[in-house]
C-alpha cells in the first residue's frame, strides 16, 4: 500500500505535527542536559 499525498493535511495535523516535534526536542534537550550532569558527576578514570 502506498503512502501518498492526496490532500493537504488539516489545521489539526498541522498542530498535532508541532507540538509532536516540540515535545521531541524538549525530550532530546533534557536528555543531553541529563547526559551532561551524569558525565560531570562522574570522576574520570586514569
Amino acid at each position: 500500500m502506498a503512502v501518498g499525498v492526496s490532500k493537504p493535511p488539516s489545521p489539526a495535523d498541522i498542530e498535532r505535527e508541532r507540538r509532536l516535534a516540540e515535545a521531541l526536542r524538549d525530550n532530546l534537550r533534557k536528555r543531553k542536559a541529563q547526559a551532561r550532569d551524569t558525565k560531570a558527576e562522574t570522576p574520570a578514570k586514569d
